[in-house]
């Protein structure tokens, strides 16, 4: 049993695959998304075998989303676009599979074929996927948002996860802070901490060696002896 997740902003289209895919005795859908955040969350939580995602989504694309996720917890992609098939020699040419709008039933049958084949495709060299973030997606009471990165002040993790900081905004994200610090400009100041350089208002020394950095809106952050000559480096500081 081949288990799918399915990540469509368009509900007709979801709607469709999930039709066709009830055809097949050994997929479970486990569940449907309407954007990149929700799907983000879903991935963790549901473990699927395979993702079938839309590329044209608004906010976050499926290949930005792509980029988003460790390439350890990465499942099988399959995109679903409506992009010609001239323009998804790119994908041919990286071995990511794709389904065409609207699907063809036979195409999909090839698909899943080569899913129960259990040959694995690799993604971390999907076009396009592995562009610097412009925002991370949050999750906060009541609300899903994305906040540009030069808001961000910091990034820890905690044992609710990992926390995103702003000026004015806060909330938790599912990207790991190895994805944060590979795929954004923040630096990483702490085992626990990444940093916005551009947030950083001074860094104060202590008396064990350690030091604290001191944001432009007050909040502090530890940098640890290990990362402070580089911090000091960056921000010029002899």
């Amino acid at each position: 049993m081949l288990t799918a997740l399915i990540i469509d902003d368009e509900a007709p289209s979801r709607e469709e695959l999930k039709t066709l895919l009830a055809a097949a005795a050994d997929i479970e859908v486990l569940g449907e998304c309407a954007n990149a955040i929700e799907g983000l969350s879903a991935i963790r939580r549901l473990r699927p075998d395979v993702v079938f995602l839309d590329i044209q989504m608004p906010r976050v694309s499926g290949l930005e989303m792509v980029g988003m996720i460790d390439a350890s917890a990465l499942p099988q992609i399959v995109f679903v676009t409506a992009y010609d098939e001239h323009a998804l020699q790119a994908f041919e040419e990286h071995a990511a599979d794709y389904l065409l709008k609207p699907i063809d039933p036979q195409r999909l049958a090839r698909t899943l074929d080569w899913l129960r084949s259990g040959v694995r495709r690799s993604g971390t060299a999907f076009p396009g996927s592995a562009e610097k973030l412009r925002q991370v997606p949050c999750f906060g009471r009541n609300r899903i948002f994305l906040l540009p990165l030069d808001e961000v002040e910091f990034v820890h993790t905690d044992i609710a996860g990992v926390q995103v900081v702003g000026k004015e905004r806060q909330g938790t994200t599912e990207l790991s802070l190895k994805i944060l610090q590979e795929r954004s400009s923040l630096i990483r100041c702490h085992r626990q901490f990444l940093v916005n350089l551009d947030q950083i208002a001074e860094i104060e020394l202590l008396d064990n060696g350690a030091a604290e950095i001191v944001t432009r809106s007050g909040r502090r952050v530890p940098v640890s002896r290990r990362h402070l000559r580089e911090m000091k480096d960056r921000l010029l500081i002899p």
